[in-house]
């Protein structure tokens, strides 16, 4: 591996013009595939398996024409204060602005009047329109929701308060000034980290590139792949921020060398052959977490971690070609000025003890108090899991001064907080005897179930084999009461379905919602089993260990538990919410623990496998266990930090985004790098390591003989070179 690798860089610096040229003309021509694809529909969120998901074939098989994907607006009025909305002036209002919403697009298929549809709440204040489109919400133009909106403000001018609620407003999750905060302070890091304009720029450079290249090549597929706004999102976030992470190693690596006197060239073949080698299998293990993502059988989440994964994919190709091409242009201009000088000094003074040595001597000084101290710190944040609740964000989490969140709120106001989920139940009648009997007592058996508000009557198709029951909760959408709902009129279906043959199906969006958690908690264990087993198994190969391995996923695992439990506390509990934007709690994302179970474990791997090769690279050449994690340290502590506060800067950049599912992915990936970089692998790691000693690098002889050798460490480089001076060899464990 590293002998190629060497190889590879070697030949990416020699052609450095070519090698560019290639990337430029990818990311032209992904550009131009962006710019001219067709504009993506709204992505279908089809949860195959589940009881939701068959009602709504159902419902698209049996009442044909009924949009029933279509976008949807409910226009909620409310009175004046001491008015009546059904008062003669008022209701003239309401009628007039009725007709105005069906005139206003082309695209309207229905708007329900209140009062004919009798939508006025008991106390005769606020009243609703139920408003259908003919398309999805994305295939809505902008034309569509200006009638729409210009409808509202007219109604608004005659005195009554009028919102919209529903997905018709929907548009694309709007930019944060954040993230473009995050990529500066990306930026500065850099410049920091290696005091040179020209080192700081390329990372920044190429991971442009490569997320340029990654989400225009999704932006060029969404229509034909049916892809999502956020699988964009997700692939820009993780492409960017493991871009400039990779692009940061080799860089590095690449000054270390310089450093050691040699030539260009060769310093770039190397900088490749060993921290490329770690790139290569740090990248596969986010790969493969990403990919594994399929496991959970939701075609949306399968699209997302795919993608991502192609974006990892293009940083590692970059990291491994195009960085050795740019250091061809860049020569010595990595370093800064002062640098340059020390380097052309004749008698260069010593090397000073850096940070990442200090602390590495102050681990193994204290192993055991350093490890109980961060093991409890960690325990302590994920207390919070214990009180996990996971749902599916509504309007309930939207800003409060947004028109669905006011809508939201006067629909719980007037007719109580199970409004805003109403479930709906399809009963298939087809093989019933005597099919309005058999209708007739769903009906009745759902009236009489707990927790139930209210039944709308039966609504039968034209064939009369199918009829839609609408049920409205009297509790929220996101409570467990809601949920026991649904499971009992779902327990009920079955007693019917055995007497009358009438099949009792349960959906709407909380239907959705209950079966997606359910999910998701049933392929969380399995998903863990793969994604951990493969990466451990890969990892075992890179580290000919057997401890090693199972340490990083441990330590993981506890770091990932506490990023969640600090999830719950802000997003659930409320715990400094104001500070990250949450004007309302409410559940966890169900796919949440899941999404950060893979997309953290790749993350992890990164700093685990960078690191602990460093450390495996020192022992192999002759250092003794403790003084190999020194000089990990003394190479890596520097990078690691500076790569780990990157990736929190650029995760955090989201928690401005206007989607409530992007701002919690982009807040719990920041908190989770940082327990897991600094807590983890700069902590538990070297104390962990200290113990164990020689045992560490552990391997049975048999699984010796069976594992391959893709020499990470980079021992065949001492002869791709053609170099086999001992003072050189020496040389290779040189500080940064």
């Amino acid at each position: 591996m590293a002998t190629f690798l060497y190889k590879l860089g070697k030949l990416a610096f020699r052609r450095r013009h070519f090698v560019a040229l290639i990337w430029v003309a990818l990311l032209t021509l992904a550009g131009v595939g962006a710019a001219s694809a067709p504009t993506a529909a709204s992505s279908s969120f089809s949860i195959p398996g589940t009881e939701a998901q068959k009602a709504f074939d159902l419902l698209d098989q049996r009442f044909p024409g009924s949009s029933a994907d279509g976008a949807t607006a409910r226009v909620v009025f409310q009175a004046p204060d001491g008015e009546k909305i059904t008062s003669s002036a008022n209701k003239a209002e309401v009628t007039k602005t009725v007709a105005d919403l069906k005139s206003g697009s082309k695209q309207v298929a229905a708007a329900a009047d209140p009062f004919v549809s009798k939508t006025v709440s008991k106390d005769g204040t606020i009243a609703y329109s139920s408003v259908s489109y003919k398309v999805s919400s994305m295939e809505l133009t902008d034309t569509d929701r200006d009638a729409l909106q210009k409808t509202v403000e007219e109604a608004r001018d005659s005195g009554l308060t009028v919102e919209v609620g529903g997905d018709a407003l929907q548009a694309m999750p709007e930019t944060g000034a954040t993230e473009i905060i995050g990529v500066a302070i990306a930026a500065v890091v850099l410049v920091i980290t290696f005091g040179s304009l020209v080192a700081a720029g390329l990372p920044l450079l190429t991971a442009l590139i490569g997320v340029g290249i990654g989400v225009s090549s999704i932006t060029a597929l969404a229509n034909a792949l049916d892809l999502g706004t956020t699988t964009s999102t997700l692939a820009m976030m993780i492409g960017l921020a493991v871009g400039i992470d990779y692009a940061l190693f080799i860089v590095s690596r690449f000054r270390a060398e310089l450093a050691e006197g040699r030539d260009r060239e060769e310093a770039a073949g190397r900088a490749v052959g060993t921290a490329g080698s770690a790139v290569v299998f740090a990248g596969l293990t986010v790969v493969i977490a990403l990919v594994g993502l399929a496991v959970v059988n939701i075609p949306m989440l399968t699209k997302m971690g795919i993608a991502a994964a192609g974006t990892v994919a293009i940083a590692v190709l970059i990291a491994l070609t195009l960085i050795p091409a740019l250091l061809g242009y860049a020569g010595k201009r990595v370093h800064g000025r002062k640098a340059r000088k020390v380097l052309a000094a004749e008698n260069k003074p010593e090397p000073k003890t850096n940070m990442g040595t200090r602390w590495a001597r102050f681990v193994l000084r204290r192993p055991v108090a350093v490890l109980l101290t961060a093991v409890v710190g960690l325990g302590v944040m994920a207390v919070p899991v214990s009180s996990l609740e996971l749902g599916l964000p509504d309007d309930g989490v939207q800003p409060t001064d947004t028109t669905q969140r006011k809508a939201y709120d006067l629909l719980s106001e007037g007719f109580g907080p199970g409004f805003n989920g109403p479930l709906v139940t399809v009963v298939d009648v087809k093989h019933s005897q005597d099919p309005k009997d058999a209708v007739a007592r769903v009906s009745k058996d759902i009236a009489a179930t707990d927790g139930v508000k209210t039944v709308t009557p039966p609504a039968f198709n034209q064939a009369g084999d199918t009829a839609t029951i609408t049920v409205v909760p009297s509790s929220k959408p996101s409570s467990t009461q809601t949920e026991d709902v649904v499971h009992t009129i779902r327990d009920k279906g079955a007693d019917i379905k055995a007497d009358t043959r009438a099949e009792v199906l349960v959906t709407g969006a909380t239907a959705m919602n209950i079966d997606v958690s359910q999910k998701l908690n049933d392929a969380l264990v399995p998903y863990l089993a793969l994604v951990v087993g493969l990466a451990f198994l890969l990892l075992m190969v890179v580290f000919r260990s057997v401890l090693v391995p199972l340490k990083a996923a441990l330590g993981f695992l506890l770091s990932v538990v506490a990023a969640l439990g600090a999830v719950v506390a802000v997003y659930q509990w409320g715990w400094l919410g104001s500070l990250f934007g949450v004007e309302q709690t409410g559940p966890i994302m169900s796919m949440m623990p899941i999404f950060m179970v893979g997309v953290v474990f790749g993350l992890a791997m990164d700093y685990e496998v960078f690191l602990v090769t460093r450390m495996r690279e020192a022992y192999v050449h002759g250092e003794r266990p403790a003084q190999a994690i020194v000089t990990g340290f003394r190479h890596g502590a520097r990078v690691v930090t500076a790569a780990a506060v990157i990736m929190i800067a650029v995760f955090a950049g989201f928690i401005g985004s206007s989607e409530q599912m992007v701002k919690m992915i982009g807040f719990g990936l920041a908190i989770a790098v940082f327990f897991d970089a600094f807590l983890v692998r700069m902590t538990i790691v070297p104390a962990v390591l200290a113990l164990l000693g020689k045992r560490a690098w552990w391997l049975p002889k048999w699984l010796d003989r069976i594992l391959p050798n893709v020499d990470v460490e980079g021992e065949g480089l001492r002869t791709a070179s053609g170099g086999d001076d001992p003072a050189q060899e020496d040389r290779e464990l040189a500080r940064v």
